[in-house]
């Protein structure tokens, strides 16, 4: 896998991925940025909220589950000193649809934490992750 990050000016950079999707990175005002995308450490949130996203997705799909909808909320704390790496993660599931088995979706996540989800094993090595579902009548 590679990516290529282009520095555009200032605290703005283009992120190119491999399979040809692209996205702008950019700092806070009070770091010389514009806000014109999220910052780099916001991105691997992104990146773990959709990683986990995918499996539970898929391990419910698979268990027939009828899902019409999945968002995950995720909350963050990092280090005061640098590095200010993540220190507390918590993944909240909300998972809707008419007659989804809480079962299925507790070890749909469960799964995911300890098992599949290749973000949230790297970033466990730092962070504390919690997780936590509910389950919405569609």
């Amino acid at each position: 896998m590679k990516a290529r990050i282009k520095w555009v000016e200032q605290v703005t950079f283009l992120g190119e991925s491999e399979s040809g999707h692209a996205v702008v990175m950019d700092g806070a005002p009070e770091s010389g940025g514009r806000n014109l995308g999220p910052r780099p450490m916001e991105m691997l949130l992104l990146g773990l909220g959709g990683c986990t996203s995918f499996d539970v997705i898929h391990i419910l799909r698979k268990a027939r589950q009828p899902v019409t909808d999945c968002v995950v909320e995720i909350t963050a704390e990092r280090s005061e000193s640098i590095p200010k790496v993540f220190t507390r993660i918590h993944v909240h599931f909300i998972v809707s649809g008419t007659g989804v088995e809480e079962s299925h979706v507790k070890r749909a996540v469960k799964l995911s934490a300890e098992k599949y989800c290749s973000a949230s094993m790297m970033l466990g090595k730092t962070a504390e992750i919690t997780h936590d579902y509910e389950i919405v009548e569609a």
